[in-house]
């Protein structure tokens, strides 16, 4: 289950254009997807996904998840338990991949002030992160059906939530 609200996240601070290949890279895509996960920026980060915690943000730069449309590209980084991406923009397929997958992302215009290590907050349905001394950042705000699907952990989890048959009382 994911969620739209945390505190005191880990930030890992990449840089802009963080491409679909460098998250889920080519040579591992013939695999399931926890093998995936474990070569996720690995050209960039080589020591991240051995190092990542469940819970930890990815601050980035403008443009994050552009190139292909592989959805495997934002379920590694649900599978590594990252609570968020924080980005200027995204590519408008991974956006859409993202919150398919329960991965949550918060378009943040100053995310690039976020630092390395930096412990911060965020509540999405707020529309804020506070970092560690206290600055408040604002994000765009995300649909309510959005941050529903986030919360049940994707789009299939929603659905398989909401047509589970109901046992009689």
């Amino acid at each position: 289950m994911g969620s739209s609200s945390s505190s005191g996240a880990r930030v890992w601070r990449l840089g802009a254009d963080v491409d679909t290949d460098v998250l889920a890279p080519g040579h591992a895509m013939k695999h399931g997807i926890d093998v995936i996960a474990r070569h996720c920026l690995e050209s960039v980060r080589p020591e991240f996904a051995a190092s990542v915690q469940a819970g930890d943000v990815i601050a980035a730069g403008p443009n994050f998840g552009i190139g292909s449309s592989r959805e495997q590209a934002a379920a590694v980084l649900v599978q590594l338990g990252i609570a968020a991406v924080i980005a200027p923009s995204y590519s408008g397929l991974y956006f859409r991949n993202a919150f398919n997958v329960g991965l949550l992302l918060l378009t943040c215009a100053q995310a690039e002030q976020i630092t390395e290590g930096e412990r911060i907050a965020f509540d999405a349905r707020a529309g804020r992160i506070v970092r560690a001394g206290g600055q408040a950042l604002a994000t765009e705000p995300i649909p309510d059906f959005l941050l529903d699907m986030v919360e049940a952990g994707g789009l299939l989890a929603q659905l398989q939530q909401r047509f589970q048959p109901r046992t009689p009382s």
